[in-house]
């Protein structure tokens, strides 16, 4: 099969700097310069952090589109197909669209290095001005401070959590993590913070910048209130809104922080623009629930001990299944053994899998970092494998949670698209 344009492109530009990651705004701002780059939209929100970025981006995004609002929304990674990282109005832009971009900006960086990021998050922004947007939302890649993302003005910005993630790049505790993440706000304008103890540094640093904290749980609050119901409460203002359509408990703080983003901006929305916008925002990949016969399958990208003890809550909370199976794979650079330990006491039995590529281990690495002491275990040298011997084994009212990266919720969509192929079953 001839390899198609677009496909070309991103294979250049994953090849074009010797690094995959190399933090810095120096080279992503002088090719931004020389393509004239503007302001994306007329409000820009930026969101940082440790966990749940992609989601809080969704809730902005599908509010202000409900509100009649034109919307686009950059996030990575993407899932399935790279056109996913870069949405309008929440269609993902197509093939040529972001062909013409990375034409300009190759002809526009005149020699300079970019990552594969950086070059994407300037095709986002090439994009997003050409829309002529009202409203732009921005996800973070890295950290915040040196993320590409970075040179763009947030009107709010959001750090939804800050916690131990990329330690190489971000410090070794919530501090050191935190100084980055809090470097996406700017001076006079608000930032959204959606930990209940953040670090000192994020709060010494907001009001350093004069930028207007506006914290979780003390300046908004939210809770559920009713089997379908959930409130969010600020200084004079209340919310009645129906349960966000993303099931994980964890969705209610990224919808609130999300709604107080919002609020905080110029942007008037209303009432039933909240409640329609909570209830219909969707992201791939977040507890994503599909069925095969009558095994429930749950897709989830968690991939630190943040994510996994949010899991761990809703596996804990949610007693409706006999057994629940887990297959994981995770790349090397992550922390399997606070994943280990975050939701074993809810797991049956693991099936541990590979995961291929320069930063992917085997599942018998995986399995080297699991204590003994730990629940059975299996392992398979693929997602699609491991997931075939957990619905093997799993009799009606079982559940499989599938998890611990990205790339793994990938291969598993891209296995449950071939045996709903091959058998008829429809994902739920």
């Amino acid at each position: 099969m001839n390899e198609s344009v677009l496909a070309a492109w991103l294979r250049k530009i994953e090849a074009m700097h010797p690094a995959t990651i190399e933090l810095g705004l120096a080279r992503v701002n002088e090719v931004a310069g020389r393509l004239g780059i503007g302001p994306p939209a007329s409000c820009v929100f930026t969101v940082a952090g440790t966990n749940g970025k992609g989601s809080t981006v969704a809730f902005i995004e599908s509010i202000a589109r409900a509100e009649g609002l034109s919307v686009g929304a950059y996030t990575s990674p993407h899932i399935q197909t790279f056109n996913e990282r870069i949405c309008i109005n929440g269609q993902v832009v197509d093939d040529s669209t972001l062909v013409a971009a990375f034409e300009r900006i190759d002809a526009a960086r005149e020699g300079t290095l970019l990552t594969y990021f950086e070059f994407t998050t300037l095709a986002a922004l090439l994009i997003f001005e050409q829309s002529a947007l009202d409203v732009a939302v921005l996800e973070v890649g890295l950290g915040g401070r040196l993320d590409a993302v970075n040179i763009v003005d947030a009107d709010v910005a959001i750090v939804t959590t800050v916690d131990i993630d990329h330690t190489d790049w971000l410090g070794n505790d919530r501090e050191a993590i935190g100084a980055e993440k809090i470097e996406i706000a700017r001076a006079g304008k608000p930032v959204v913070i959606g930990d209940d103890d953040p670090p000192s540094s994020v709060l010494r640093r907001a009001y350093a910048l004069g930028a207007s904290a506006i914290r979780i749980n003390c300046d908004f609050f939210f809770g559920r209130h009713a089997e379908n119901a959930w409130h969010w409460r600020s200084l004079g203002d209340a919310l009645e809104l129906p349960l966000p359509g993303m099931i994980a408990p964890v969705q209610l703080r990224n919808a609130a922080m999300a709604i107080a983003a919002l609020k905080a901006s110029s942007l008037d929305i209303s009432n039933t623009a909240f409640a329609e916008g909570v209830r219909d925002a969707h992201v791939a990949g977040r507890l994503q629930h599909r069925r095969v016969a009558d095994i429930g399958v749950y897709l989830d990208v968690a991939h630190n001990a943040q994510a996994a003890k949010a899991l761990s809550h809703w596996l804990s909370s949610s007693k409706t299944a006999h057994e629940t199976r887990a297959v994981l794979a995770m790349l090397a650079d992550k922390d399997a053994a606070s994943v280990f330990d975050a939701l074993n006491a809810d797991i049956t039995h693991w099936y541990l899998a590979g995961l291929t590529g320069a930063r992917g281990q085997t599942g018998a690495t995986l399995a080297s970092l699991m204590p003994a002491r730990m629940a059975a275990r299996d392992v398979f040298d693929s997602v699609a494998h491991a997931m075939e011997a957990a619905i093997a084994a799993s009799s009606p009212g079982d559940r499989v949670v599938v998890l611990g990266s990205f790339h793994t919720v990938a291969e598993a969509f891209t296995h449950l698209g071939a045996i709903e192929g091959e058998r008829g079953t429809a994902g739920v």
